[in-house]
């Protein structure tokens, strides 16, 4: 059964990665900026086809499209949760920074922040499912995991794509952060950092669960794995690809914090998620991972105290596309007008062909009964 109302869980989902653009009103860029990555402009209220890669420029009007509007009770699929408690993780015992308190940039560095008032502190999250109707009990499936949740646009899209036909049917995993947000807080730990930590915490506390709890089994290729996110749970999605190509091999990702945002800092990646396009991804081999990324034209620009030039979301998802796009990757990025960050209206416009571009290539094999090794 739904556990909640769509738009409860709309809200719930918008506040936990808005805290930035409550701090800051950007001013509107031009995607025709010198230094921008060359784009097609698409008629107003359109969207990119979803059979190509590239980078496209939608109009300023962002209607909701039809795969936004829920189906009969009868055609949706089940959206289950359960609680995890920070007592309970060996991977994530919980941090949080003081109220009201941010840090201080270091004296010597100006990349990074002095953050004195983090400490440990207890947390609970949610985990919210979304199982398909047309899931097979005793098939794996595949799936994607999201962060910030839980994400009832998600679910109701992925009714309709599955029930067209457009999807394979897959269940969609939805995880709350936990808590705070940025340097010193939980939330900027876990999604923020370079590492693979946050896949493993997914992998061994989360899945496991997930499985027993609702009797269903999650495909192991990795071509049917999928992780998404906005603002810093974009970072994170890419970073659970990026370090784990092996389990996860398809990203989506709306205003993604590709910027300065590690805490604590790491010298083998000193600038956090800038470092994805200020060298990573142009000196490593390219992976086999899969790309659908937008950004808003009042996107973020230096919303803290750092002026350390690596704050500005619009200029940094530019470079990420054009690393991208150097390095032969399959990848759409999506330049949204009259959008500011973690746009809501841009998502009900394009979450349907988004999803489409994603799973292009994915064989359905996962969803069909009798696969136990998928």
């Amino acid at each position: 059964m739904r556990i909640t109302s769509i738009s409860t869980m709309l809200s719930v989902a918008l506040s936990a990665h808005c805290v930035h653009a409550q701090a800051h009103q950007a001013p509107a860029r031009d995607p025709h900026t010198p230094g921008y990555v060359a784009a097609t402009e698409l008629p107003d209220a359109t969207n990119a086809p979803a059979d190509k890669d590239g980078n496209f420029i939608l109009g300023p009007t962002h209607p909701a499209m039809k795969e936004d509007i829920p189906l009969p009770d009868s055609q949706r699929g089940s959206v289950e949760e359960f609680t995890m408690n920070s007592a309970e993780s060996k991977i994530y015992p919980g941090i949080a920074r003081d109220p009201k308190t941010f840090g201080t940039p270091d004296p010597g560095d100006p990349a990074k922040l002095i953050v004195t008032t983090s400490h440990a502190a207890p947390y609970t999250r949610k985990v919210t499912v979304y199982i398909p109707k047309q899931y097979v009990p005793g098939s794996r499936a595949p799936f994607i995991v999201g962060a910030d949740g839980p994400d009832a646009l998600l679910f109701t899209v992925l009714d309709n794509l599955i029930a067209e036909k457009r999807l394979p049917p897959m269940i969609a995993i939805s995880v709350s952060n936990g808590g705070g947000d940025a340097q010193g807080s939980e939330r900027g730990l876990e999604y923020d950092t370079m590492s693979g930590r946050y896949t493993d915490f997914i992998e061994t506390e989360v899945l496991p669960q997930v499985e027993s709890k609702f009797h269903v089994l999650l495909t192991k290729d990795p071509e049917g794995r999928a992780t998404m996110g906005g603002s810093s749970g974009a970072a994170c999605a890419l970073i659970m690809a990026w370090y784990h190509p092996e389990l996860y091999r398809r990203v989506l990702a709306y205003s993604g914090t590709w910027v300065n945002q590690q805490w604590p800092s790491n010298p083998e990646t000193p600038h956090g998620a800038f470092d994805f396009h200020e060298h990573l991804i142009s000196d490593s081999p390219a992976k086999p991972i899969r790309i659908w990324m937008e950004v808003g034209d009042r996107d973020l620009l230096n919303p803290n105290i750092m002026n350390d030039h690596m704050h500005d979301w619009v200029t940094a998802n530019e470079a990420l596309a054009k690393v991208l796009a150097a390095k032969g990757y399959h990848y759409q990025f999506v330049f949204a007008r009259n959008a500011g960050h973690v746009d809501h209206a841009t998502k009900e416009q394009t979450l349907p062909e988004a999803l489409e571009y994603l799973w292009q290539g994915y064989a359905s094999k996962a969803s069909m009964p009798g696969a136990p090794g998928q």
